[in-house]
Order: structure tokens, then sequence, then C-alpha cells
């Protein structure tokens, strides 16, 4: 039933942001088993030794300053007065939950994983299952009595051993070098079923799953049995050899989270995903179809370590060695949200062209121009928020910095401001950098908490989210892809900072 204490959306109304989670999951020991390590290391006679030291501890993880801005505990503008490099200065009192979610332990990640397989086919060793059970028993959010799967039993270590050797099971390895489980393939003859390949959409389930929770548990958020439609945008794409991409990731991470009524489907853009999922979910809600849309997204495994040899050469931490994952709610304005402004969606589209500037003005001065505003009237734009800690030792330099010098050069163009107003803009209106390099979810998504809580009760009026995706990878086209979407205070709520 429709609930009855918000308002129709009127054919001109627009949709809200009501509830955001972002959580990370600390996972050093499946560093190795990220796609470049993977491939890397086959060369290196002692693999985990080579690593082991350059791989951080939980503590050091939980105090990594963008981490807790990833969370939400940290503000961008605190991590940008925090001198660098960050690794070397850690965060005093860093605390595991945040106003947007959590970065999890490993060992209660292995259970959780555990936990969202629902073939039988990861098997932890004993000891590593009855620890994981006993710490994510008493999960504020995915303990014992949230109605979760069980952690199941662990298996021997000569079972595990028979797996790896005789049904080419992956072994999960710890940073000790300790054996902590095994991943079976699915099938022994379809490549999209190894267990490889299992263990990453595992672990996109797991940490969307995971995320999804920490937002049905938000006060005020839907209520599970409430929830009727899910969109994924998370980066793996699940199917077999019939249908590598068939999905849906959506759906059995609503099972997973309890949500016994709803439905969804998965959308892929590549690092545009997040974008087109809102976009998509603000019109299901705009149209009245529906009056909550959920969008989550996991975490790449195969993207852990993807800069790794940069990080060793240089002696430092490998920081990326934790998998992300978010949930959204979209819903029918109550009055108070950040409005989703569909009529200033920015688009790259087929005849918009490759060149720099002939994509930032597709994303973010027509879109603007649309709706009477410009470029100033934007309080924040997110933009790529990779991590320069983990781009800049692998000589991929400072994404975020370089695409809002970009943004502002376009701002000068335009006459908006001086062009020695160029380090300003970029100072004010945007951030540094802080997310995982997670895919398609350091593309702007990791600001969105702080841009709610700034929207509702800070000083933000508006904010521009800009996703851009790299579709000529799949080698089906040569041109790039992006979507952008504004983000509003709500008119009810217009001088109430």
């Amino acid at each position: 039933m429709p609930r009855e204490d918000i308002a129709r959306v009127t054919p001109t109304g627009m949709p809200v942001i009501r509830a955001v989670s972002l959580v990370l999951a600390h996972a050093p020991s499946l560093v190795r088993l990220g796609s470049k390590p993977l491939r890397v290391l086959r060369e290196v006679k002692q693999p985990i030794e080579y690593l082991q030291p350059h791989l951080r501890g939980w503590d050091d993880a939980l105090a990594y300053a963008p981490n807790q801005v990833f969370i939400g505990n940290l503000g961008v503008d605190e991590l940008a007065a925090r001198p660098r490099p960050w690794h070397r200065h850690p965060l005093a009192g860093a605390a595991r939950f945040g106003p947007d979610g959590e970065i999890m332990p490993e060992n209660e990640f292995l259970g959780l994983l555990a936990a969202c397989d629902g073939f039988d086919l990861l098997g932890l060793d004993r000891e590593v299952a009855d620890r994981a059970r006993t710490t994510l028993d008493g999960h504020p959010v995915v303990g014992r009595d949230s109605g979760r799967p069980a952690v199941p039993p662990g298996v021997a270590a000569a079972a595990l051993a028979e797996r790896i050797e005789r049904h080419h099971a992956v072994p999960l390895v710890g940073v000790d070098g300790r054996l902590l489980g095994a991943m079976l393939p699915g099938h022994d003859e379809d490549d999209t079923l190894t267990g490889q390949v299992l263990l990453e959409n595992l672990a996109c389930k797991a940490t969307a799953s995971l995320a999804l929770r920490h937002l049905l548990a938000r006060p005020g958020a839907i209520a599970a049995a409430d929830v009727r439609y899910v969109i994924n945008c998370g980066e793996e794409a699940v199917g077999d050899r019939y249908q590598r991409g068939g999905g849906n990731v959506a759906k059995a991470v609503a099972e997973w989270a309890g949500c016994g009524r709803a439905t969804g489907s998965d959308v892929k853009a590549f690092c545009s995903g997040p974008m087109h999922a809102l976009m998509l979910a603000g019109a299901l809600v705009r149209g009245g179809l529906h009056d909550d849309v959920l969008v989550v997204a996991g975490g790449s495994l195969a993207k852990l370590g993807m800069k790794f040899q940069g990080h060793v050469k240089h002696a430092m931490p490998i920081v990326e060695d934790v998998l992300a994952g978010f949930a959204v709610q979209v819903s029918r304005d109550d009055g108070v949200s950040p409005v989703l402004r569909l009529d200033a969606i920015g688009r790259h589209e087929v005849g918009s062209g490759s060149a720099p500037l002939a994509v930032v003005k597709a994303l973010y001065s027509e879109p603007l121009g649309r709706v009477g505003l410009t470029l100033l009237d934007v309080d924040r734009f997110s933009l790529e928020l990779h991590n320069p800690e983990a781009t800049e030792p692998a000589g991929s330099g400072n994404v975020p910095l370089n695409n809002y010098r970009t943004l502002a050069s376009l701002a000068v163009i335009e006459k908006l401001i001086p062009r020695e107003g160029i380090e300003e803009f970029v100072r004010t209106r945007g951030m540094p950098g802080f997310s995982p390099t997670q895919g398609h979810i350091a593309s702007a998504i990791p600001y969105l908490g702080h841009a709610h809580r700034g929207l509702t009760n800070g000083k933000l009026s508006r904010t521009m989210f800009a996703g851009k995706g790299s579709l000529f990878l799949g080698r089906m086209t040569q041109l790039p892809d992006g979507l952008s979407l504004v983000l509003e205070r709500n008119g009810s709520r217009v001088g109430a900072a």
C-alpha cells in the first residue's frame, strides 16, 4: 500500500534522495586476487611474502583519513586541510561506524561472503568460520537477529586442500600465508563460472547487501517489506556462458536483505552506471510507477590492488585494499530531502564528440543553462573521486584535481571567473579525491552522503554529480559516456540552514 504520510507526486514534482549509505570492507587477503596483482604476481616466486610488507592491518585502514571521509566521519574540507601523504598521518580516534555506514574488518567480511553464498561454493577454514560467525552475529545491522542467512560451518583443512587440488577451487590465503578458505567453480566447463569470477560476483553481492542493510536501518528510511523495486549499478556482470551479463544482482541483493516484495534489474554503463541508475530511479518515482526505488552497487574485487606496483615501488602501503558498496533511496517528495532535478540532466549524447571541452559542456553548462543556472550556482561538484594516493604513485596523476581544473577552465571560457580564479574555483567548489579505485562507485557517488547532510541540515543549496564511462573498453564503440545530476535543497527547506 502507498504511504499515506507523503503527498502524491504532481506532474511538476521532483523525486528526492531520502537516504544514503556507503560502506567499505577491509580485505587485504583478497588483494592478491585483484586482476592486476593476479596477473603480475604469476612471475613472482613468493607472491604472499612479496605483498606482505605492503598490506595494511585493520587499525591502519580504519585510521586512514580518506576511508573515514567515505563513511562520513570526516568532511572533505577537513581532508583537504590534513597533511599528506595521508597514510603517514593516521586519524586519531577513528571510528568503525559513521553517519553513512561502516568499515568492516576482514574477519567479519569473510563471514559475510559465506553468508551470501547460496550455493555452498565458498568454504572457509573451520577456525576462520567460527571466528567470523561469532563476531558477525553481534553486528548491529547484519547480526544474528537480522534474519540473514547464517555463516555456514567451516571446512576441514584436508577438504579445502582437496577442493583446490582436484576441483580447481581458488585458494583464499591470508596476509600471514595461512589458508583461509577456497572458492569452488560453479561449473567445470564454463569460463564465466570459475571460482575467480564467482568470488568477484559474491564480493559485489556481499558489499551491496551490506550497504542496503545499512540503509534499511536508517531512521525514517523505508522498511524492507515496503521495497518494491531495486536497481543495481555495480561493476560485475553476473551470468553464464550463454549470457555473460544476464544478471540479476539487484534481485539477489534484495533477497538477501529481506525485501520479500521487491523485484529489480541491473543497469550497465561503465562508470556512468550509477548516474544512469539514479536518473532511472527518479523517473520511475516521478512517473508514479513506484513510491520508492532503491539503487545499490557492490565493490569490485577485480580492482583491488589495481595500482599496487606503484605503491610497492614507493615503499608505501597498498591503499586499494577495501571493497566499497552503496545504497540510495529515491522517493516521492517528502518536503525535507534533497530534490533530484530531472529537468537538469546532463547527457553525453552520441553526437556530443569526445573533445574534453565538448564533454564538460554537455555534462555541466548545458543542463544548468536549461534551468536558468550557471556553474557558479552550484556549491559543490562531485566528479571522479579517486584517491590520488592510489593513482599518483602509479603515474596516473591526480584525477579529481585534473578534472576540476578542466571544469574551472570552462567557467573561464564562459566568462564566469577570471583565469586567475581557477584554483579558487577548484578549492571551493571541488574536493580532494578520497574514494578507493572501486570502479563505478568512485564516480561521484562517495560524496552523496555528505551532500545529503549539507542539503538538509547544512549550508549547501545545490550540488552536481557527474560520472563518465569509458565505453571503448568493451570494444563495441569508441565513444565515451557521461551523465550528470543536480541535487537541490528542498524548496520547503530554503533558508533553514
